[in-house]
């Protein structure tokens, strides 16, 4: 009997439906290669009945009570925690990260919600002073219809959290997931349907080429966001450009360095070191600080605890509980993945640990490639200046504060930078002069709620998780009044 595999429908105007011409995108496990389900693949067609539908429901939207938003972004909070599991299971399918950190996505999906729908009231403005007869204010307004474009890494997490702020602020949203990881965004919108007015949150599927290109490039979406690499970003911005002005804001990618000091606590230094490789995520994380700045006095034995720790990480398959490192999302991030584990012997770089792929017993099928660990890499180096976004940690060593900081900044990005020291006078000057966005001191990878999230440099544009998220989906009006 032939093995029936469902085709999930996307949501346009809070109905399901098919893509226009019947395309579909198959939805492959990374952990087996296993189909298992079909995906509408959008048309430029269909992201028009999107806008359409978006435009409709964005009147009474907007006009709605502020806690009426807020009430249907709690609503959508409450059904991610009463199916977390349900949800959590299909990112691991259709993601390959192991199963207690899509877990934890859930959670903080819903806590993202929640956050934002208690900012609804913050979308105020101010009265300026002047003249005795005049009334001077300022109100912010949204934008009207909005598109957020996320990737594969947090399907739930980002599809979830990255509509928040604009529904909050009273825009409709066309979500488009990433092609790779679109069953949780669709699951999420089966619940949205039941919650939201039809029309106010739409998700598409398909290609960033064709659905992605056709929510940038439509005159009706003036306010867009996207998750991604540098070089699609940079794309994004001269193809909406093209067509209107638009307010673009990029979280784009990452080579974040992390940098130990002598005196540093070598032990927590060491378990930073494999948290901010994000190995969990197979470094599938724009924040992983793949960049790893250890002092010469230290480095050989630093190199030396942690090559055992990164060893001892345990590969498996991404729904067994006790797996620390699954698998790569798709075979072309695992063919480039492999190509840099290649490139980094050929630089002349010592592979510490790892790098080798698993493909037998129950990794058969499965896109698996162990954490990798090289030595004595050389700043300038490509494997040193070029974003990876697999589980691939660079190590190279440095004689001093002002060497640390240039090898530090001697790269295109910014987004996160971490370090490690006991002396205050060395971690804040190394805040104040590393070009990163976020930093952190002695510690890495935890995100504070409320805290802005964003990149200097290539690594993007605008910041995200905080209430400047939620104001970056208004827009200011100022209104001068004479009642002389």
């Amino acid at each position: 009997m032939k093995n029936v595999v469902d085709t999930r429908p996307m949501f346009v105007g809070g109905k399901a439906r098919p893509a226009s011409d019947g395309g579909t995108i198959d939805a492959v496990n990374p952990a087996n290669g296993e189909l298992i389900a079909r995906i509408p693949n959008a048309t430029a067609s269909d992201v028009d009945d999107a806008v359409s539908a978006a435009r409709q429901a964005y009147p009474s939207w907007r006009r709605l009570e502020p806690h009426q938003r807020a009430a249907a972004l709690f609503s959508l909070a409450t059904a991610i925690d009463e199916h977390a599991e349900e949800l959590a299971l299909l990112d691991v399918q259709d993601n390959g990260s192991p199963i207690r950190e899509m877990r934890n996505d859930a959670r903080v999906a819903s806590a993202q919600l929640r956050y934002f729908a208690g900012l609804v009231l913050h979308t105020r403005g101010e009265t300026i002073p002047t003249s005795f007869d005049r009334l001077n204010y300022t109100s912010r307004e949204p934008y009207g219809v909005v598109a957020r474009i996320i990737p594969f890494n947090h399907p739930l997490m980002f599809a979830a959290s990255k509509i928040a702020a604009p529904l909050a602020a009273g825009n409709t949203v066309i979500l488009k997931p990433s092609e790779h990881t679109s069953l949780s965004a669709l699951r999420l919108a089966e619940f949205a349907s039941e919650i939201f007015p039809p029309g106010v949150l739409n998700v598409v599927t398909g290609y960033g080429t064709t659905a992605g290109d056709a929510l940038v490039v439509h005159p009706d979406v003036r306010r867009l966001a996207f998750i991604g690499a540098a070089d699609t970003g940079r794309a994004i911005q001269a193809r909406a450009a093209d067509v209107a002005v638009k307010s673009v804001t990029l979280e784009l990618g990452g080579k974040n360095p992390l940098v130990i000091f002598p005196d540093a606590d070598l032990k927590a230094a060491v378990d930073a070191a494999v948290r901010g490789m994000n190995f969990t995520w197979q470094g599938q994380s724009c924040g992983s600080t793949s960049r790893l700045l250890v002092h010469q006095a230290i480095y050989d034995r630093f190199v030396g605890v942690l090559s055992a720790k990164v060893d001892a990480l345990r590969s498996g398959v991404p729904d067994d509980p006790d797996t620390e490192t699954g698998a790569i999302i798709n075979g072309s991030q695992f063919d480039k993945v492999k190509t840099y584990i290649e490139l980094g012997k050929s630089e002349g770089a010592r592979l510490a640990v790892g790098g080798d792929t698993l493909s037998d017993g129950v990794f058969a099928g499965g896109h698996y490639v162990r954490p990798a660990l090289f030595t004595d890499v050389r700043p300038e180096s490509r494997l040193a200046q070029e974003e990876i976004f697999g589980p691939v940690l660079a190590a190279m060593p440095f004689s001093d504060y002002d060497q640390a900081v240039g090898i530090a900044n001697n790269v295109r990005f910014g987004l996160t930078a971490s370090v490690f020291t006991r002396d205050l006078s060395t971690a804040l000057r190394f805040a104040r002069d590393v070009e990163a966005g976020y930093v952190w001191v002695n510690d890495v990878s935890r995100h504070t709620p409320g805290a802005p999230f964003g990149g200097f440099k290539d690594s993007g544009l605008g910041r995200e998780e905080d209430i400047h998220e939620l104001l970056s989906y208004t827009q200011t009006k100022n209104v001068h009044v004479s009642f002389a």
